[in-house]
């Protein structure tokens, strides 16, 4: 059970002006598509004293002569807070004692059993408590299953003879970035936090409010945990669902694009996704899995999840079977094709491959013998999970020797129209070119 709010002091005012207001330093542990735009808002916006830490010595030499190796950072948004001593990065964990609030924001992937792998989490939160002082706000933004922070965290950080809500503050507030999104940023996208006593959550409010425009405090960590793994599992079963009715469209002779947009006309009642190769990004095809793997343990079988799981992993097997269809009024076979994916990243205008449906249809046209080529303005160099490849410029020549063209992901650069216009097939995944085009192959 949760602990009791009301067994722990709420902060004293002048604790809470001191994470509102006083100078603070506030260190981040793991500098990646989280981290690293976290220290920038903290650090710009918060006015904060930010130290960075990460295992990576090349992300910390990166950060400290000012490169940003995320898209969505500039070099001058990094290198001005570097020069100006605001931001610093360090592998040095025992340097968590210099801190006044601690961000921990590593990753948590599943393991190949599809189990939440928290070995990230325990290694920070041994080096948070080879350090833990009195004063300290620590906060897990890392996404993972509902429990973690008091089940994993408290224990071995009260192991110190601190006590929670008194002594130390320990939140959970899940990350909600959306790379390449330019509207939808850390400091204004709102911000759940729940803490393991109210004192925590109040604590870890007063100081996230410093750079965050709108924070949405929750009744405790399990329930801030619980918030992210709905956020996610609602999309992967959206998806899921318009996965399977664009299968259903096509039995039917229906164009799935013209109904959902129909469909999205209405004012209420419906919210709009779409069908595609598959799931990408590190989050909804892997979060649901981690409030799976915990209803095990209660004997209840999360069915919702297990199924959309199921119709989105099996999209990329649906498209090859477009491809071999669209070989087939050539009279090819796909072995020996010559095949070019447009688009390796999970979605548009981003350079990220985690978990992209792209590489699982790369490998099943490999596996079946076809030559198989892609064009990716942001990946220029592929090398992720054995799958290998340079990408291709789209000149007449390389596309007169192309079988069959694959749209995966819409890149928004990227010329659609000279494919369409240099090779004799395109399978489209994504709605990319317009279905009038007499020599593009939608179903």
């Amino acid at each position: 059970m949760t602990p009791s709010t009301s067994e722990h002091a709420v902060p004293e005012n002048d604790l809470l002006e001191h994470f509102r207001s006083s100078p603070l330093t506030m260190g981040v542990v793991g500098l990646g598509y989280v981290g690293l735009p976290l220290t920038v808002e903290a650090a710009g916006r918060g006015g904060m004293r930010v130290i960075g830490f990460d295992v990576s010595d090349s992300v910390v030499e990166g950060v400290n002569a000012g490169v940003s190796h995320i898209q969505d950072l500039t070099d001058d948004q990094v290198g001005e807070l570097v020069r100006e001593g605001k931001v610093e990065a360090t592998t040095d964990m025992s340097r968590m004692a210099e801190c006044d609030v601690i961000s921990i924001c590593v990753p948590t992937p599943l393991s190949k059993t599809r189990d939440p792998d928290v070995s990230y989490v325990i290694a920070a939160t041994e080096a948070v408590k080879a350090s833990l002082r009195k004063g300290q706000l620590i906060i897990l933004e890392s996404t993972t299953y509902p429990g973690t922070t008091r089940e994993v965290m408290l224990p071995e950080l009260e192991a110190t003879g601190l006590e929670v809500g008194e002594d130390f503050y320990l939140c959970f507030s899940p990350e909600r970035v959306d790379p390449g999104n330019q509207v939808w940023q850390t400091h204004n996208t709102p911000k759940v936090i729940g803490g393991v006593t109210e004192a925590c959550t109040q604590a870890g409010v007063a100081v996230y409010e410093r750079f965050i425009e709108t924070m949405v405090p929750v009744s405790s960590t399990d329930a801030a945990e619980l918030t992210k793994i709905l956020e996610n599992t609602f999309r992967a079963v959206n998806i899921g669902l318009v996965n399977e009715l664009a299968q259903i469209a096509d039995l039917l002779k229906v164009d799935i694009w013209e109904v959902i947009d129909a469909a999205a006309t209405k004012p209420f009642g419906f919210m709009k996704f779409t069908p595609g190769p598959g799931l990408g990004g590190h989050c909804i095809p892997v979060d649901p899995h981690y409030l799976s793997w915990r209803m095990k343990a209660l004997n209840y079988k999360t069915r919702f999840i297990e199924l959309a799981s199921e119709v989105n992993g099996e999209m990329p097997l649906y498209w090859v079977e477009k491809v071999r269809k669209a070989l087939n009024a050539q009279k090819k076979a796909v072995n020996g094709s010559r095949i070019l994916l447009l688009g390796m990243a999970y979605k548009a205008d981003i350079d990220d491959l985690r978990e992209s449906p792209s590489l699982d249809v790369m490998r099943l046209l490999q596996r079946e013998g076809a030559e198989v080529l892609y064009h990716d303005p942001y990946v220029p160099v592929l090398d992720w999970e054995g799958v290998k490849g340079e990408s291709v410029e789209l000149d007449a020549e390389l596309l007169a020797t192309v079988d069959v063209a694959v749209v995966l992901t819409a890149h928004t650069g990227v010329d659609h129209r000279r494919v369409i216009d240099g090779v004799p097939a395109v399978v489209d995944t994504r709605n990319a070119v317009s279905k009038d085009l007499s020599r593009v192959q939608l179903t």
